[in-house]
């Protein structure tokens, strides 16, 4: 299924939630550096830290310069990006939820 870069552009706006999961996604990447921290999947954090790498970069396959589609080439990356971005932030929730439950659990032993 090919998309156009328009289409694209439409469903990276559709993610609005980004604004409000940059406190996880802070969070998940400190928990990401720690040493027994969360394992996310390799493409869905280095994917859009290549894609923000390539938008902060003066360097650009389609310079921003041309009218329209130097942007639309951007806005690609960002729908391509976002929703792997979100979709981990999402998982990481998860997994900091189980971890603050597994740590309630007391050992205990059964007496009969």
């Amino acid at each position: 299924m090919k998309l156009s870069k328009i289409a694209l552009a439409k469903e990276a706006f559709k993610h609005k939630g980004l604004i409000q999961k940059i406190p996880v996604i802070i969070r998940m990447i400190k928990s990401i550096m720690s040493k027994s921290g969360y394992k996310p999947q390799f493409k869905n954090i280095i994917l859009p830290g290549l894609v923000l790498l390539y938008l902060i970069s003066p360097l650009d396959i389609i310079p921003d310069w041309l009218p329209v589609i130097g942007v639309f080439d951007d806005l690609a990356l960002l729908a391509f990006a976002i929703p792997m971005l979100i979709a981990e932030a999402e998982k990481f929730v998860e997994w900091e939820a189980s971890q603050k439950a597994d740590s309630k659990v007391i050992d205990a032993e059964i007496i009969k």
